[in-house]
């Protein structure tokens, strides 16, 4: 089989060679690191709009959600200091940094330390420097350390938290947060820190398994998968692994989309739980009133129920202790156009608040 031609010619300076673009079967790369235009869009200009074309994701990035109805929320206007809880690629940060000017700053949160680097170092690229854009490596739970470490102990004008996980983790086979592919059966957000599912499945006792599989996901057959899987405990080490043994578990159900729903339902309940996702939720919803300066905005996108239940009760709470001063009436969802260009956007639910003028005290959402 003849090798596939290089990239570009060799420089006429005897510079660096050109490399060998990445090998693959058949005529279209199929795996994540096969994707190499994907993955390198600023040299294959055009990549990123044929493919969100077909309605897919481009590899190593994440298409925003809901971005101009966030804006209209949000209104961030030039001078103001806002929080982006949840940096992921940048997508909304670079909408809303294009509103700041002159004066405003913008404050970036982001567990994960590797996309966070990536994301600064492309958001500078595009003019939004350290005078603009501070960026921290922490989850929103520390919301309100950070705000003290910057002095803005007052609060913030506005405030954005998009719930939702990156394409760049999903897409990702070693991160472990896809059974499109296999991988190490991992899911942490910030790999420095817990415990990898893996670890967690090993580890679990079975009513603990069935309880963050119905809590976590509303899994209707929990008793039965959390039997299963425990029965398996020792032979489950990665993505593919655990997809095959959920399969198993639910062997002879009729409907085969079912079936593949629980494997989505299962990598989300792991997910949830490696993460502890909804204590980090609790914890930045505890804090809001006080992060925010009267007339402040927030916004946060859900995902899934579990999320949508705590934020909606959480700004019920606050309309009805004075704390916000207005919320919104139901959830925002993307219109059917949003869906067809970008079909994760599916599930998203966004709900928004506007801070008060009543006081606030640590134990009134709690």
């Amino acid at each position: 089989m003849p090798l596939p031609a290089p990239d570009g010619p060799t420089p006429p300076d005897g510079g660096e060679k050109h490399r060998r673009r990445p090998r693959y079967p058949g005529t279209h790369p199929r795996s994540f690191g096969e994707k190499y235009k994907e993955l390198a869009p600023e040299r294959y200009p055009g990549i990123e709009a044929h493919v969100r074309a077909r309605g897919a994701t481009p590899a190593g990035q994440h298409v925003p959600i809901l971005v101009e109805e966030i804006l209209t929320v949000l209104d961030p206007r030039p001078g103001e200091r806002g929080v982006d809880a949840t940096l992921g690629y940048g997508g909304h940060a670079r909408r809303i940094l294009e509103r700041l000017a002159p004066g405003g700053r913008l404050l970036a949160l982001d567990a994960d330390g590797t996309e966070l680097e990536k994301t600064r170092t492309r958001l500078g690229a595009l003019g939004f420097g350290d005078e603009v854009l501070t960026a921290r490596r922490t989850n929103f739970a520390a919301l309100g350390e950070v705000l003290a470490e910057l002095g803005w102990a007052d609060g913030v004008d506005f405030l954005l938290a998009d719930l939702g996980v990156s394409s760049m983790q999903i897409d990702d086979p070693a991160r472990g947060f896809t059974f499109k592919h296999d991988g190490p059966l991992d899911m942490r957000m910030n790999v420095r820190r817990g415990i990898s599912a893996a670890e967690f499945l090993a580890r679990a006792s079975e009513a603990d398994l069935e309880r963050t599989l119905r809590e976590n996901s509303d899994e209707p057959r929990a008793a039965r998968l959390s039997n299963l899987l425990l029965r398996r405990r020792g032979t489950i080490a990665s993505t593919l692994d655990l997809a095959r043994a959920v399969r198993e578990a639910l062997e002879g159900l009729q409907d085969e989309d079912e079936v593949e729903r629980a494997v989505r339902r299962v990598f989300q309940a792991l997910r949830i739980a490696v993460n502890d996702e909804f204590g980090v939720l609790d914890r930045l919803l505890a804090q809001l009133p006080a992060a925010l300066r009267p007339g402040g905005r927030v916004a946060i996108l859900t995902f899934h129920s579990g999320e949508d239940r705590r934020v909606k009760h959480a700004f019920g709470r606050g309309l009805a202790a004075g704390w916000f001063s207005a919320t919104s009436d139901g959830v925002v969802r993307p219109s059917p156009a949003e869906q067809r260009e970008n079909p994760r956007s599916g599930p998203a639910k966004l709900r928004w608040a506007v801070r008060g003028t009543v006081s606030w005290n640590v134990e009134g959402l709690s």
